[in-house]
């Protein structure tokens, strides 16, 4: 019999004595890295919004940055300090984020590329952060009272702290009153349509300025512990409190400290104040013309107190966002979105007002109120504005982000519904977060990853599935609402029709239903789903959580094994005609027909036991499928037939759970096998016998027959120390002479430091050189009797790993080869492939830590854990959801969901070109032109042509994107601005309230620097109109320079007074003679630095309309 056979050359084999060869595996060989990130972290705090480009970024508290755009583009950014954001902002248009963590990092990410370009410790706390929109400039405030500024140069790849500051002292001599110098910046907000010139500067204790730049003055000075209120009670709708300046009584406002604020109106003129004491106050900053000193905080006649509740003790304001009204036709109607300010105690709610004042702001009105209840705690808010510029919404579409990891989207038109209900909190059905990979709701419970063999085209089914039932749509409410976040490049290999499905992933449930992807690129595709219960069929236990997963390539049938003991399989090729379904138990057999559509189909349901499915394997290229329980029972099935060959059940078998199942085919060439119970008939057999590695919970090995389940060695191997099993791989250790030699035994590898990895005395040491593992299934499997005594099995325990030889476990010999213990418990294990070889094994520990062995030595390669790649814990059961395959880990832990790559060099994935772009260049570039055009068309006609929402729409396939306006800036307005910061603040005259001087210019005081590439914005015709009027402006630069304008006459004294020099006649006329011979080199540059800026801006013009035109006739996925 073959079993015998076997058994005798085992012991033909024992006294082989060789030496363990030293694994190939070095640590140059790795590189653990995130290849693939879906799902929003549970640690998510803040958001930003680039509304041109149409994406989402979220800062968490651990140090990461998630990136999201449309159809499943997403995007993770990994900070070097795991430390909380607390501050992120995109600029805008440019692909580039800017974030501050709590240690007053300031990093600049490069979305293209996805990576941190460059960081800028700041000395003091920043307390205020504000981007100025449309340009590389930020402003900065501090705990000492300082504005400063800084710019994001991107040909230099650095941040750079310009000299422009403004401190408290500057301010208090600007505005004729001391200002406390001790009170942090708590808000700093550009005012809309002032490119950044202005900006409203708020201190801790109430204190609110609004500085002009360019004219280096106070525009307003709002707050302050003198303030008079007057003080009233006015009860419009919904108990909101409002104090209004008619009123009579008054009162001190007093010091408040300042926790929220916004621009309550598109220009800038109203500004809306939270404080930590559930206050919120409306300041009119556009009537303060003048004022002097103290007077200047003492006017309450544009100031209006509005309070959520009356009573004592209320929540502090922590956001403020406003969203002027679609149908209003002034600047003073629109939605105060509120979190907090209520009682406390109170429901945690999203309060949202809906605020008139059209007949002044003393008049100020709520006229509805709702509360949005949450899911979930508050973590942050925004909304998304129409166009690309800072300044009003005239939409108030919503996200909200709450912990953990949930991101809702509310739209305009819902709000306005909600708000025009009588109920005070209605229910409120806002878009979820359109997750690629659903973990929770129902809750992942299985996960597998599988690739395809080389050349290997029988997924192309699976293909013609996916374009049949597909969900690559963006989600939408029953409303009819669509996800806003339309932005990214999928890559060109992910969008290619001739694309082939190389790997998939399976997810199941706990409903019972499994989903599968195409994860052949890192932009995963979903195929199909597969629902738990079924029409017509009512079996217990199909709904029950989904316990295990197996997929087989060959014959496209998926095994799917459940926490109540059925076996389901499928077939995703799918049939359009009527179908069987088998109903299978141990005694019985049920044939049903189904009327099934085209897609996937259930052929049968098998129910053996009650008992968990543990394991679940494919075996002989999909024609038998191997099941384990839990209770250690074990059954082989046919696919075929879908009949069972067999089912163990005997106690004395196992009692224990199985853990893993690996089969072998044996070739035997001689084609004939005796047979002991047999002997005097010879009985043909197959010319392949089957082997089944069986290991239980309790370390013992089962060596089954494939074909009949009969055991080949009399009793299970037992491990020598007891111990809890994870997982068991069988390796080929195929002898090669030209690597290993007798003579020459390889070194032993160096021992472990941290773990004990010794060879073991007394056992049976083997020769082993390169361990192969074809990567066709053609031959993975088909051992020879020879190979398979020379195959090693890879024994993983909760407490260590150990190597022994096959022959020895038939044999019973319980010695490993080689032996390590772990100092943690280990949960999790997988093998690692390169060049058809098995030269790996990874380690998942309980402690959150990663170990890479070297195999067969086990000698370890690399450390690292889930903490320093993902920010992440190991938690419960995670195990279960992972998978891998030759060289990927995949991951499922809350709302995310990881593929993790570990090897360095080129993989499946071909990162980086695989890979979706998170910013749109031609978007940018195409935005920029048609801005520019905008504003040249405003100038001759005094309009804004909403050319630029109609070029974003354009490049988006159509697809709703609100953008275009007419306060938006090219990058150009703010080289003035720039200029600006490029002086120090200190060094000028002391800044006043209203205070100029007039400047003469003299052409000798002119610096000219050197040609520099601008890139202008001026159309052809504005060149033509700019050559016309040259003239007139040129007698103006040159005091009237022309050819028939006479110089004027200087007298003596001023001749002297400009040229009397200390030296003789001969050096004062050699002076004149350079003064002279400079003014002429000057103007020479002046006018061909005019002439190359017009011919640069006839260019850009003409080139800015032939790509509009270019790309209105273009789909956005063929740029």
């Amino acid at each position: 019999m073959f079993a015998k056979r076997l058994l005798q050359k085992a012991v033909q084999h024992h006294h082989s004595q060789h030496n363990l060869q030293q694994g190939s595996l070095t640590s140059a060989d790795l590189d653990l890295r995130v290849a693939v990130h879906y799902g929003i972290p549970s640690t998510a705090s803040i958001l930003a919004f680039d509304p041109i480009q149409r994406l989402l970024a979220i800062g968490t508290l651990d140090g990461r940055i998630k990136v999201i755009g449309g159809d499943g583009i997403e995007g993770l950014l990994i900070s070097p300090k795991q430390l909380p954001y607390k501050y992120i902002e995109f600029l805008q248009n440019q692909g580039y984020l800017v974030s501050i963590l709590n240690d007053n990092n300031i990093q600049v990410w490069n979305l293209e590329g996805r990576c941190l370009v460059c960081s800028l410790e700041w000395e003091s706390n920043i307390t205020a952060f504000a981007a100025i929109h449309g340009s590389n400039l930020m402003y900065v405030g501090d705990e000492y009272a300082l504005m400063a500024v800084v710019k994001y140069d991107a040909e230099e790849g650095k941040l750079l702290q310009l000299p422009y500051q403004i401190s408290a002292d500057s301010l208090s001599e600007a505005a004729e009153f001391p200002f406390p110098t001790d009170q942090p910046i708590v808000g700093l907000l550009p005012q809309p349509g002032s490119s950044g010139n202005r900006v409203l500067i708020a201190y801790q204790n109430g204190l609110l300025i609004l500085w002009d730049v360019s004219e280096a003055q106070i525009v307003f000075v709002g707050g302050g512990k003198d303030l008079q209120l007057k003080d009233g009670v006015v009860k419009p709708t919904d108990e909101v409190n409002i104090d209004s300046p008619e009123n009579t009584i008054e009162h001190q406002l007093g010091e408040k400290e300042i926790s929220a604020l916004c621009w309550a109106s598109a220009n800038g003129s109203i500004l809306a104040v939270g404080y930590v004491d559930g206050d919120i106050l409306f300041w009119n900053t556009s009537s303060a013309a003048s004022f002097k000193g103290q007077q200047a905080l003492s006017s309450s006649n544009n100031v209006v107190k509005l309070r959520l509740s009356s009573a004592e003790r209320r929540l502090p304001v922590i956001v403020l966002q406003w969203s002027t009204l679609n149908k209003s036709h002034n600047d003073y109607d629109g939605q105060l979105f509120i979190y907090g300010g209520d009682e406390i105690g109170s429901d945690e709610v999203l309060t949202v007002l809906t605020l008139d004042w059209s007949s002044g702001l003393g008049n100020l009105r709520c006229v509805g109120r709702t509360d949005l209840t949450l899911t979930g705690s508050f973590a942050d808010m925004i909304l998304l504005p129409q166009s690309a510029t800072i300044g009003g919404n005239h939409k108030a579409d919503a996200f909200v982000l709450t912990n953990p990891g949930q991101l809702h989207f509310y739209d305009d038109t819902s709000l306005s519904a909600l708000i025009s209900q009588q109920e005070r909190k209605p229910s409120v059905c806002a878009l979820e977060f359109p997750v690629v990979i659903p973990t929770t709701n129902p809750t992942m419970t299985a996960a597998k990853l599988i690739r395809t063999a080389t050349g290997e085209n029988s997924l192309k089914a699976l293909s013609e599935i996916s374009s049949v039932v597909n969900l690559g749509s963006l989600p939408t409410s029953l409303d009819g609402t669509k996800w806003p976040l339309t932005g990214g490049v999928p890559s060109q290999l992910s969008l290619s029709k001739n694309s082939k499905i190389m790997q998939v992933y399976l997810a199941g449930y706990s409903d019972g239903s499994v989903r599968i992807w195409n994860a052949t690129y890192p932009l995963l595709s979903f195929v199909c789903a597969l629902e738990g219960e079924m029409q017509g069929i009512k079996v217990a236990g199909l709904s029950s959580p989904v316990s295990r997963l197996d997929f087989c390539i060959f014959t496209l049938n998926l095994a799917v094994g459940s926490e109540s003991g059925l076996v389901r399989i499928y077939n995703l090729k799918g049939c359009s005609d009527g179908i069987e379904f088998l109903f299978v138990t141990e005694t019985k057999r049920e044939v049903h027909s189904l009327s099934q559509g085209k897609g996937p189909h259930c052929r049968a349901i098998v129910s053996l036991t009650n008992s968990r499915v543990q394991a679940l394997q494919f075996v002989k290229h999909g024609g038998k499928l191997a099941v384990g329980f839990e209770c250690g029972h074990v059954a082989m099935l046919d696919t075929s037939s879908l009949s069972i060959l067999f089912f163990i059940k005997d106690v004395s078998f196992s009692s224990s759970p199985v853990i893993s199942m690996t089969w072998k085919e044996i070739t035997n060439p001689q084609g004939l096998l005796k047979s002991s119970k047999l002997s005097e008939t010879t009985t043909p057999v197959h010319p392949a016998e089957e082997v089944m590695f069986i290991l239980t919970k309790d370390t013992n090995i089962h060596l089954i027959c494939g074909n009949t389940g009969n055991m080949i060695i009399p009793r299970p191997w037992h491990s020598k120390k007891d111990s809890i099993a994870i997982s068991m791989y069988v390796i080929d250790g195929r002898i090669s002479a030209s690597k290993v030699s007798d003579a020459n035994p390889p070194e032993e590898a160096s021992k472990d430091t941290s773990t004990k990895n010794e060879s073991m005395a007394g056992s049976s040491p083997i020769s082993i050189s390169s361990l192969e593992m074809e990567q066709d299934y053609n031959s993975e499997n088909a051992y020879s009797e020879e190979r398979l005594l020379n195959s090693l099995i890879l024994l993983c325990c909760v407490d260590s790993v150990r190597l022994y030889s096959t022959k020895s476990v038939l044999q019973g010999n319980n010695e490993p080869i080689r032996k390590v213990k772990h100092a943690r418990p280990c949960i999790w294990t997988a093998t690692l492939k390169k060049v058809e070889k098995v030269w790996g094994l990874t380690l998942l520990f309980q402690t959150g830590e990663i170990e890479i062995r070297s195999v067969p030595d086990l000698e370890l390669v690399k450390e690292s854990s889930l903490m320093s790649i993902l920010r992440w814990n190991c938690k419960a059961n995670m195990d279960r959801t992972m998978s891998s395959d030759d060289a990927h880990i995949t991951l499922a832990n809350g709302y995310e969901t990881v593929f993790i790559s570990l090897l360095a060099a080129e993989n499946d994935f071909r990162i980086p070109e695989s890979l979706p772009c998170l910013h749109d260049a031609v978007l940018a570039a195409a935005a920029d032109a048609a801005l520019s055009v905008s504003l040249n068309q405003k100038k001759k006609q005094n309009t804004a042509p909403a050319i630029l929402g109609g070029i974003v729409k354009g490049l988006k396939g159509g697809k709703m994107v609100q953008s275009g306006d007419s306060t938006a800036t090219p990058k150009s307005t703010f080289d003035h601005l720039e200029g600006m910061f490029w002086k120090s603040q200190q060094s000028n005259s002391a800044p006043g309230l209203d205070h100029q001087e007039n400047l003469e210019l003299d052409i000798d005081d002119i610096e000219i620097d050197e040609p520099l590439l601008i890139a202008s914005t001026s159309s052809t015709h504005d060149v033509d109109n700019k050559k016309r009027e040259g003239d007139s402006e040129r007698d103006r630069l040159f005091h009237g320079g022309t050819g028939d304008t006479k110089p004027r006459v200087r007298t003596a004294e001023e001749i002297k007074a400009k040229y009397r020099k200390a030296e003789d006649a001969s050096s004062v006329a050699s002076q004149a003679r350079n003064k002279l011979m400079e003014r002429g080199e000057k103007l020479e540059r002046l006018s061909r630095r005019t002439e190359d800026l017009q011919n640069g801006a006839e260019d850009f013009a003409s080139m800015a309309n032939e790509l509009v035109k270019t790309l209105e006739a273009r789909k956005w996925w063929h740029i």
